[in-house]
């Protein structure tokens, strides 16, 4: 009995690789590359973040000041001093970490202006690679740029240059 539910899963199994044959392969990296618009957008992207940065090193090194002249001055300050001086200095890494989340966090800015700039062309590379795929009758899209465990595949199912022409 074992053998024959096992020669069952063996066929049903063998005919769901036949069939999920009809794949092709895409560089989305190259897809995304040959689009100017998306050039433009992480370009943008990155000034956007380098001014951030900056903006964010600013506030830290505030921090690090008072820290410096803190302890500095700390011998000389009285104990209410001392701790009016640390809870200052306290409240000002808040503050300055609080901001680099709000400008660098999952929902800061810099990602909220990246879904602004980055998704757009995302959808209209996605759904051109869906189009595509259903005109020629393909059941599979499977992205190498994406999944560095693909050892080998043929030239010949690798349709980036043409959904980078459909794109155009």
């Amino acid at each position: 009995m074992k053998r024959v539910i096992l020669a069952l899963m063996a066929v049903m199994m063998t005919a769901g690789i036949c069939s999920a044959q009809n794949y092709m392969v895409i560089d989305s990296e190259k897809v995304f590359k040959s689009i100017s618009e998306y050039n433009k957008a992480l370009e943008s992207l990155e000034t956007l973040a380098e001014d951030y940065q900056e903006r964010v090193d600013a506030k830290f090194a505030e921090v690090e000041n008072l820290y410096n002249s803190y302890m500095q001055r700390r011998a000389s300050l009285s104990e209410s001093a001392r701790q009016q001086q640390e809870q200052l200095i306290l409240q000002k890494e808040a503050e300055a970490t609080e901001y680099q989340e709000s400008l660098f966090g999952t929902d800061g800015e810099l990602m909220q202006k990246r879904l602004e700039l980055i998704q757009p062309i995302q959808q209209r590379v996605f759904t051109t690679i869906e189009s595509f795929s259903k005109m020629y009758g393909y059941d599979l899209v499977i992205d190498i740029s994406a999944n560095p465990t693909i050892l080998y595949y043929s030239t010949k199912v690798d349709f980036t240059d043409r959904i980078i022409e459909a794109l155009k």
